[in-house]
């Protein structure tokens, strides 16, 4: 299986830039196909984006699409979130998951998980 990791979140201002790393360890990350959510307090997890095994194609959410950037590199075994404009409404906890099968948009599509990184946009 395969261990993720997330770092990058912190405090930013609306209309600020974050760029968010999910580090992988233990199987190859190519095995994988790559995925990013969001959970915000009281809500449910949420999809945001995700990129295929090579890094070919990305499929972002409708209501984020323009300010998004998944991009991986896998020989570094790393894959990034860049959200650009910030809102107060992105604030959530950020995970990146590793799916075996397609290219999901839902939770139960990925099998591995990080811990999550906090993300605050504060207006």
């Amino acid at each position: 299986q395969v261990q993720l990791v997330e770092s990058g979140g912190g405090l930013v201002q609306a209309g600020g830039s974050l760029r968010l790393s999910c580090a992988a360890s233990g199987r190859t990350l190519s095995n994988y196909a790559m995925g990013w959510f969001r959970q915000a307090p009281g809500k449910e997890r949420e999809f945001v984006g995700a990129i295929t095994r090579s890094g070919a194609s990305t499929y972002y959410v409708d209501s984020m699409k323009g300010r998004l950037t998944i991009s991986r590199d896998n020989a570094k075994h790393t894959v990034g979130l860049q959200i650009d404009s910030l809102k107060p409404e992105d604030t959530a906890v950020y995970y990146c998951a590793a799916a075996n099968f397609g290219l999901p948009n839902t939770v139960r599509g990925y099998a591995y998980w990080g811990q999550g990184t906090q993300v605050t946009v504060s207006s």
